[in-house]
């Protein structure tokens, strides 16, 4: 017998649901080695984003079973922690499939531990977790949800006490938590323990009630300013947000927006796209144009089904312009510390702080650099962006803005996380602050590049699903034409043409630009590696956590041209960047399947 197929008899004796029993023992019946292999052979592994992955039954998937036991590893790992059992944590869900479900296993575990539990009895948006784990000064916090996976995925995603996302050791703590507390407890299965409990209860209103309170604090909009000086559209993807962002407008006072209505109510099928991912592009947002130009809009505002990210179009000359993470960031950074400013005119600009992902923009630093504010990088992800927050925070320093280039936004640190309920009406209202001066979005960017410089970049990706082929792409990398004879790592000295001057290797903790020759950002276990060339050109390569990807970020700084046409710096930077891709990892040798066009 194989040792999948040994799992998968040990998964019948401890899963008591009935649709995922039932799939194993199909498979079992129809010895499908390779589906059993796939989802038997290893344990979904629990990282710094928590789980996530295809809901299927088996130990590699998420089920009701993998639930259960990360909840009771992570509920165990609490109470060692904390030494008591007397914590609180707080669960929250999203509309997909299985989602209230799930977060109902999580609440079990930590009820029959002796816990108290904030159970949200109806879907939220991931941003109100960590917002409650702050307010309620909660131990943890959970949200079930796979963001903008495809519709057959699921995760669970952990805060720790401080609103953000978990980042070592308390991962690698957690991860072994779960492996020593496996078993399913007497009370895993029942799913009335979440209703009857005393130590349950729901905090839902008064919590968003504060919630859309606190956010006020961001905004910035004169009394003086027109309200009615744009029409947005807005779509939540079919997701949670539709709601929420309702009321953040209203909260700001800000017009009603108009509704992508096929887009509004949650649905876990995603009837009306491909992906549920605004960040895709035009693609995804095909309905809202539709939308917006059928009610005279000129701004689209659109959500990833959590709501945690914000996508940004704007209508200039006549035509629809999709902004990306990198120009929203630079747009709000901008606003956000120009009207700080304004209202603290007595502040130290020394205690400013401005952060981002290592991969995102160098725009803000640029910023930063001439305004006399600190910008800051961290690794990708915001469990390090809200982490080094948080620790600036308790420094004394004040944290504006932080952002990454795949369209999440943070504004200030009411949510150390990233928050596209809060970002979505922060946007409205520089929109129509410009309105107000005849501007749109584009030209102000064009405004800030002429001021700090035009900051060009060029980011894709490729699908690889075999981790063998992503390891042998990198280990290429690290051993260029074969390497030396001892077989110590040797990078590429010139690609495309182009000089290489240093090179940083998270994996392994390098960086040929330091005087020591060591990384300045903390090893991750994933692949990352950052080229910097002559030509002014940095290129990082990387694999992404949460899906079979793998990742180029580049960047390029160049003086604004005197007649405003960007595009010969775009196609330079874009020509080099895909010799240096194809050079480096070699789609075509590998059948990696690239990006779709949008």
């Amino acid at each position: 017998m194989s040792s999948a197929m040994e799992k998968l008899e040990q998964w019948l004796e401890m899963d008591m649901w009935g649709p995922t029993k039932e799939e194993a023992q199909e498979l079992k019946n129809k010895k499908n080695m390779a589906a059993i292999e796939s989802q038997f052979g290893k344990r979904i592994a629990f990282g710094t984003a928590g789980l996530r992955g295809p809901m299927k039954t088996g130990w590699a998937c998420m089920n009701d079973l993998t639930v259960i036991q990360a909840s009771q590893g992570l509920a165990k790992y609490l109470e060692a922690q904390n030494g008591t059992t007397d914590f609180r944590v707080v669960i929250g869900h999203d509309s997909r499939h299985n989602s209230r479900r799930f977060a109902r296993r999580a609440a079990t575990a930590f009820l029959s531990l002796g816990a108290e539990v904030i159970l949200f009895s109806d879907v939220v948006p991931t941003p109100m977790i960590p917002f409650a784990v702050s307010h309620h000064k909660c131990a943890a916090g959970i949200m079930v949800t796979a963001s903008h996976n495809p519709k057959q995925d699921n995760g669970y995603k952990v805060y720790w006490s401080n609103g953000a996302q978990i980042i070592p050791p308390h991962d690698a703590g957690i991860a072994k938590s779960i492996d020593a507390h496996s078993n399913p407890w007497a009370s895993a299965w029942d799913e009335q323990i979440a209703e009857k409990s005393e130590r349950c209860h729901c905090t839902l209103a008064e919590t968003s009630a504060a919630y859309f309170k606190a956010i006020t604090a961001n905004s910035f909009l004169d009394a003086d300013v027109p309200r009615d000086g744009i029409t947005f559209t807005y779509t939540a993807m079919h997701g949670v947000g539709w709601k929420y962002c309702q009321r953040a407008f209203e909260a700001f006072g800000l017009p009603r927006f108009c509704d992508v209505e096929k887009q509004v109510s949650p649905d876990p099928e995603f009837p009306t796209v491909e992906y549920p991912n605004p960040e895709e592009g035009k693609g995804a947002l095909t309905l809202a144009i539709e939308t917006a130009e059928a009610n005279n809009s000129s701004v689209i505002l659109a959500n990833d089904p959590d709501a945690d990210r914000l996508a940004v179009a704007c209508k200039h000359d006549g035509q629809w312009q999709i902004l990306n993470g990198n120009q929203i960031g630079s747009l709000l950074g901008w606003w956000v510390f120009t009207n700080y400013v304004k209202r603290n005119p007595e502040c130290k600009k020394d205690d400013l702080y401005m952060v981002a992902s290592t991969v995102s923009s160098k725009m803000l630093g640029t910023m930063a650099a001439a305004e006399g504010f600190n910008f800051v990088e961290t690794l990708t992800g915001f469990k390090w962006m809200g982490n080094k927050a948080r620790d600036l925070q308790q420094e004394g320093k004040t944290v504006l803005f932080s952002f990454e280039e795949a369209i999440g936004f943070c504004i200030g640190t009411t949510v150390v996380d990233k928050d596209g309920v809060n970002a979505s009406a922060v946007m409205a209202e520089l929109c129509l602050y410009l309105a107000a001066q005849g501007k749109t979005l584009v030209d102000c960017l064009n405004d800030l590049y002429t001021k700090y410089g035009y900051h060009c970049t060029f980011n894709s990706y490729y699908i690889c699903g075999e981790q063998a082929t992503i390891d042998a792409i990198f280990s290429r990398i690290r051993h260029y034409d074969g390497g030396d004879a001892s077989g110590a790592v040797v990078y590429p000295s010139v690609v495309a043409d182009v000089q290489v001057l240093s090179v940083r290797d998270v994996t392994l903790g390098t960086d040929s630009a330091q005087p020591d020759g060591k990384c300045l950002l903390p090893q991750q276990s994933g692949h990352m590696v950052t080229f910097k060339f002559a030509n002014d050109c940095v290129l990082t390569l990387r694999t992404s956590g949460t899906e079979p990807k793998i990742k180029f970020y580049s960047e390029i700084k160049a003086p604004m041209p005197s007649d405003g046409v960007t595009t010969p710096v775009e196609n330079e930077l874009e020509t080099f960047v895909t010799k240096v891709v194809n050079d480096l990892l070699q789609p075509d040798v590998h059948n990696l399947q690239a990006k779709k066009s949008a």
